[in-house]
């Protein structure tokens, strides 16, 4: 007789998640096998969800709503079950992210995950969690379904020029994630600026951070190290943060600009199928940095402010 994996549902949401999936189905009649083909999708896979032995996708989450008719509530639950895959320490930001009427955010090194590619986040998370960069992802691109609400948060973003020339998987995985920035050009929720190298010495050389606003509640300041973040809602904080956050709006490119250089990165260092940027994560940096210095010299006898890469051809 097979050994059926008892849960309990209050021990987490991908427990909750599997207990219900299989008391509905139990309820209903069926087999696994049964349920698969209503669903179209294995037995095996429902019986790795009912164990919670493994995360449920979207799609799965919304089948089962069909099939059992509960009005979306393993949707909603889905929810939950991706947050809860989140690292513990930062699950406290993503809830108050989820709730922001406004995000600004200054990133140093790497797209914001608002913003990520599954393939982006994927190759990010190989890195520290090969075993679990499936579900990490989802729970990552469930994050990101806060810029598909009706009335969807104002997200104002602000890379350092070096997020576009750092090579996260490969040459196709950063064409399609500048690629996807582009996609915001006329979006008027989520706006992109580019700190150029050519500012020199800024305010957000210490790092990365965030500030959330909210319609009735206190202004956050978010900042997070390798393994733990570290929010606060304290006045003073907020307003040094904000003027911080001001100056290098104003030494960034304008969000057009911003645009037509991350286009231009795009093609010129990140082009699909162009061996010599691509070739393997070892030559393909150094190359691609060789590339932006031979495309740059021949303006650098200018006196310039911005990137040269954001002015005309």
């Amino acid at each position: 007789m097979v050994h059926v994996r008892q849960l309990d549902p209050s021990a987490s949401p991908l427990d909750y998640f599997g207990y219900e999936a299989r008391r509905l189905r139990e309820a209903a009649g069926m087999t696994l096998e049964q349920l698969g083909k209503v669903i179209y999708c294995t037995g095996s896979l429902i019986g790795q969800v009912e164990t919670a032995s493994k995360v449920p996708s979207r799609t799965f989450a919304e089948a089962l709503d069909a099939a059992f008719m509960t009005d979306g509530f393993f949707s909603r639950l889905l929810k939950l079950v991706l947050r809860s895959q989140l690292p513990k320490w930062f699950q406290p930001y993503a809830e108050m992210e989820a709730k922001a009427a406004f995000i600004s955010t200054y990133q140093c090194q790497l797209v914001h995950g608002l913003l990520q590619t599954p393939e982006y986040a994927a190759a990010l998370l190989t890195v520290d969690e090969p075993d679990r960069v499936e579900e990490l992802v989802a729970a990552r691109m469930e994050r990101q379904r806060i810029l598909e609400k009706k009335q969807p948060p104002a997200v104002w973003v602000i890379f350092d020029e070096s997020v576009l020339l750092r090579m996260v998987g490969d040459h196709e995985v950063m064409h399609r994630q500048l690629a996807r920035l582009v996609s915001y050009r006329d979006n008027p929720w989520v706006n992109i600026q580019v700190l150029p190298f050519s500012v020199g010495a800024h305010t957000g050389m210490m790092g990365s951070f965030t500030l959330l606003r909210f319609d009735d509640d206190p202004d956050i300041y978010y900042s997070e190290g390798y393994d733990q973040g570290h929010m606060t809602a304290s006045p003073d904080i907020i307003r040094e943060r904000s003027v911080k956050y001001a100056r290098l709006q104003a030494g960034a490119l304008p969000v057009k600009d911003s645009a037509d250089l991350i286009a231009r990165v795009m093609e010129t260092l990140w082009r699909p199928g162009d061996g010599r940027y691509g070739a393997s994560p070892v030559t393909a940096a150094p190359m691609a940095v060789s590339a932006w210095k031979s495309l740059t010299a021949p303006l650098t006898s200018r006196s310039v402010t911005r990137s040269t890469l954001a002015e005309p051809s």
